[in-house]
């Protein structure tokens, strides 16, 4: 029979509980206001506040110190938790944030941004380098502009805007599209002669729209196109955008996921005036660079097999017309491996002996949205 005699008084429990829960008060405030610098650096940077590799980081080293199976099962559900309330409130800091973007409300860009920046202030503009010199100038904070396409290849004009401008990448996102047909509420597909949206939807669609027997007319951008169909009151008019765009502009679905390739994906890139770094042990980095060569015999196969050689591994290898030299290229290169590290500075040093022009854009890690 246990002994009554030592057995703890509940209010003797309960008044150690007070005090653990007295120290986790101090450290919670202390977390929190860790938090506040978070969210400043991720203003300042262009981030996006959820980082899910570095939360799976720290579930993992963090969880490893709890030897205790049952209670490491709790601990995990306590840091996931933890971290959540920490993202909302670094949400709440960066309310004020304004990240542009090329397009109007409803259009691919539109949605990728409000899915990486939820509660900042998203700021349309009419074209690609509109909204990169807002961020330049200290208009907005951070701009977000696709970059390339699964079915349609390089966005050519961001390149360029990569290549010349100040701008670094903080952060690279897919965002599968799907392309919807949209037309005035009770339409169907049987009432429709003539689809509008932007070019790149008409290709992407083009099966489609043979198949039905529609013409086809190019307008600015996809969301914009829904705008149209609504405001002409046109049963025989339709347009080719996102579900959002019918939401917004008070319109239906006809048909849903038209495009031909159900694996097309665009890749957005998000920029900000300051670059940031990740931590050398930090998993998936990737790292981009542009570049131009001497004009010597082999000096961009040199070029290339100075990044190879120093460990990271080129995923994307393009060029691209210098707009100011006739017959003159530059080249992008997307490579495994993060470029803030020793062995990334030595490559960039030993690439200034093949190039003329050498500019790092930044690290990020790839996800999806």
């Amino acid at each position: 029979m246990k002994d009554m005699k030592n057995e703890r008084s509940l209010d003797s429990i309960r008044k150690d509980i007070n005090q653990i829960d007295s120290k986790m008060a101090e450290l919670f405030v202390q977390r929190m206001r860790a938090s506040e610098a978070v969210a400043d650096y991720k203003r300042r940077h262009g981030m996006k506040i959820l980082d899910s590799s570095r939360e799976s980081e720290v579930i993992e080293r963090n969880s490893s110190m709890i030897d205790d199976d049952t209670l490491r099962s709790f601990y995990i559900t306590f840091l996931k938790n933890t971290m959540a309330l920490s993202r909302d409130y670094q949400d709440k800091l960066t309310f004020g944030m304004k990240v542009a973007y090329c397009g109007a409300e409803g259009a691919f860009a539109h949605i990728a941004t409000s899915r990486l920046f939820p509660s900042a202030r998203k700021i349309a503009y009419p074209d690609f380098a509109a909204a990169y010199r807002a961020v330049e100038s200290g208009e907005c904070d951070a701009v977000v502009l696709p970059v390339e396409n699964s079915y349609n290849g390089e966005v050519g004009q961001v390149s360029d805007l990569m290549f010349s401008g100040s701008l670094y990448i903080s952060g690279m996102t897919d965002l599968a599209v799907t392309h919807d047909l949209l037309a005035l509420p009770g339409v169907s597909a049987e009432e429709i002669k003539e689809v509008v949206s932007h070019p790149q939807a008409l290709a992407q669609c083009a099966d489609y729209i043979k198949k039905k027997g529609y013409s086809a007319k190019e307008y600015s951008n996809t969301a914009l196109a829904a705008k149209l169909v609504k405001e002409a009151n046109d049963r025989s008019l339709a347009a080719i955008a996102s579900g959002e765009a019918a939401e917004i502009f008070g319109l239906e679905v006809v048909e849903s996921n038209i495009n031909a390739s159900r694996q097309n994906t665009t890749r957005f890139a998000v920029f900000s005036r300051v670059k940031s770094t990740h931590s050398t042990k930090e998993m998936g980095v990737h790292s981009i660079i542009t570049f131009t060569v001497r004009n010597e015999a082999g000096a961009l196969a040199k070029a290339i097999e100075v990044i190879g050689r120093h460990g990271f591994n080129m995923r994307s290898l393009r060029s691209r017309p210098m707009k100011e030299l006739l017959w003159q290229y530059y080249f992008y290169v997307e490579a495994e491996g993060n470029i803030d590290s020793d062995e990334g500075q030595k490559m960039m040093e030993e690439l200034k002996e093949y190039c003329d022009r050498l500019k790092s854009l930044g690290t990020f890690v790839k996800e999806t949205v």
